[in-house]
């Protein structure tokens, strides 16, 4: 019996399904996390989608996602349905911590069985069943390969198919990372030919800006860019002031790295938030011999994949791109 075969027979032997994905969530995540919702759903067994923290405002418009109950307004509900779960997925996260520190008490004390389907590097060994494909470009395309490679691709239509399409759209940066394979197209072809209707993700997605967002992003372009050309590095910063200036919401600064990533000859891009105190940073890269992963993980608490990867810091800004500053010669040496 095939790993995905094994995780239907779980599902189907189980009556109360809980999926949890990692905090501060994203498309892959949300789209992972409601593809699998209705996908249980039409094997017609009781599902619960638990989140840490509330979904962006510019994934608003998926279906399901208002069914999504999460540790920052629903959280005596969700202590509630652990007690009475009996099977708990944890999608696109490696460590039980990724799910902030109320829900990882939740999950550590559950008596459920856990399954884990992920595509970070390095997972911990918490689940009954693991799937580990780090090679993968995205945990939405895992879902797909559950449903197909389960002998269950006749419930794949529009409603299961939609956020998993995202999902991969999202965490490829619209399929032009390394990280997509043949396989990735092979499993969206069967997406769209299940009804995806693929251009309405992307207007979703690309045409629902605010008049803020907007500003947003013109003010952190032509004012907070910081290109360090002798390493070819560059960096965008906002503080808490900026972004409520500029009426923020979350999700507002997304796709800022990227921006700034595609400047000619750029190795490395970063960004820093300042939210409450914790500055957050994202870091995005080209190429294998350009990773960002050790400098997250060994200098700013965090990790990911060697192009794609996330960080923070309790220092203040100034502090914190002092400190990068000079980090950024050892990781990203001159020419």
């Amino acid at each position: 019996m095939s790993i995905y075969n094994s995780i239907v027979k779980e599902i189907k032997s189980s009556s109360n399904i809980i999926i949890t994905a990692h905090k501060s969530p994203d498309g892959d995540s949300i789209g992972s996390s409601l593809g699998l919702y209705h996908f249980i759903q039409k094997l017609g067994k009781k599902v619960t989608v638990c989140h840490p923290d509330p979904y962006p405002d510019y994934l608003s418009w998926i279906e399901g996602v208002n069914d999504i109950l999460t540790m920052s307004n629903d959280n005596l509900e969700i202590e509630g349905l652990f007690r009475e779960a009996d099977l708990v997925f944890c999608l696109d996260y490696n460590a039980v911590n990724r799910v902030g520190e109320g829900m990882q008490a939740l999950l550590e004390n559950s008596i459920a069985k856990k399954i884990m389907i992920d595509h970070h590097l390095e997972p911990e060994d918490f689940a009954f069943i693991t799937v580990s494909e780090t090679s993968v470009c995205s945990t939405s395309q895992l879902i797909v390969e559950l449903i197909e490679q389960s002998g269950n691709l006749e419930l794949l239509d529009n409603i299961v198919g939609t956020p998993l399409y995202l999902g991969i759209l999202t965490d490829t940066g619209s399929f032009r990372f390394p990280s997509v394979q043949p396989r990735t197209h092979e499993l969206l072809a069967k997406l769209l030919t299940a009804g995806v209707k693929h251009f309405l993700v992307h207007e979703n997605l690309n045409d629902n800006n605010t008049v803020g967002r907007l500003r947003l992003q013109g003010y952190a372009m032509s004012e907070k860019l910081e290109v360090l050309s002798d390493y070819n590095v560059a960096l965008i910063s906002m503080t808490d002031a900026e972004l409520t200036r500029f009426d923020y919401q979350k999700g507002d600064t997304e796709g800022l790295v990227n921006i700034a990533l595609s400047i000619k000859g750029m190795k490395a891009a970063m960004f820093f938030s300042d939210r409450d105190g914790i500055i957050k940073i994202s870091f995005r890269s080209k190429g294998k011999e350009n990773p960002v992963n050790a400098l997250a993980k060994e200098h700013f608490g965090g990790g990911g994949h060697a192009n794609a990867s996330g960080g923070m810091s309790e220092l203040s800004m100034d502090e914190t791109l002092a400190k990068i500053k000079t980090l950024i010669p050892i990781y990203f040496p001159k020419n």
